[in-house]
């Protein structure tokens, strides 16, 4: 099994094999999140201008995302685990637009398939693989905004990588140094109506989740749903 480590939506763009779309603070952790109140099909999108028109097509669908961060206007919820995981749910369909990981699913053209990554459900995607052996894997760290990479998207991948190479993972190590990098900006008091520090815990919850987040598409449209593992 061959597995690279590839970053930004130029890695997205050659990853190949199994596609593993790594997006740790905020947008897969806010997915598994969902799924586990309820949601049974998310539908990623990267053009927030799409979102827009499929809940004006699906008012009933919930719209979730994010840009620069911060909820958009007519948004449900904006990207976060902890707002996510406080609701009442009764939607079963979830349209979401972020702006990392969503992007790579749309970019991920020649991959043979593609799940999203997070801690949260790590384990759960290294099971997968292992079951399904696929020759090649594509661990893609989706960064900040697609800007630049990120240390948890980074050590995400490194996780998995270990994991499937029967190598050591020191995650404490991970989450203080996360915590004092790209995670610092959740600890900033300025950011909690958007960016919580609680999403940062929930983000760095490892394995809390047995299940992982498989894209199906259809037509012009990617559809996230559950596979238990």
């Amino acid at each position: 099994m061959q597995i690279k480590i590839l970053q930004l939506t130029e890695g997205a763009k050659v990853a190949k094999g199994t596609t593993v779309i790594i997006d740790v603070l905020r947008a897969f952790t806010t997915a598994c999140y969902a799924i586990n109140q309820g949601i049974e099909t998310i539908i990623p999108v990267g053009d927030i201008n799409m979102a827009y028109q499929l809940k004006k097509q699906h008012p009933n669908y919930l719209l979730v995302g994010e840009r620069h961060e911060r909820k958009p206007e007519g948004f449900d919820f904006g990207n976060s685990p902890t707002h996510i995981n406080a609701a009442k749910i009764s939607a079963k369909t979830m349209i979401h637009t972020t702006s990392s990981g969503t992007q790579g699913i749309s970019n991920a053209t020649q991959a043979s398939e593609i799940l999203t990554g997070s801690f949260v459900n790590a384990g759960a995607i290294v099971q997968y693989i292992q079951k399904t052996r696929p020759s090649e894997v594509s661990l893609v760290c989706m960064g900040f905004a697609c800007q630049y990479p990120t240390n948890e998207d980074t050590f995400c991948a490194e996780y998995i990588k270990n994991e499937l190479e029967g190598k050591p993972n020191d995650f404490r190590a991970m989450v203080k140094r996360i915590k004092e990098t790209d995670g610092a900006r959740f600890f900033d008091p300025a950011n909690q109506s958007w960016s919580p520090e609680s999403d940062f815990h929930l983000c760095m919850d490892v394995n809390r989740f047995d299940f992982v987040l498989k894209v199906d598409k259809i037509g012009n449209l990617n559809y996230l749903r559950q596979l238990k593992i």
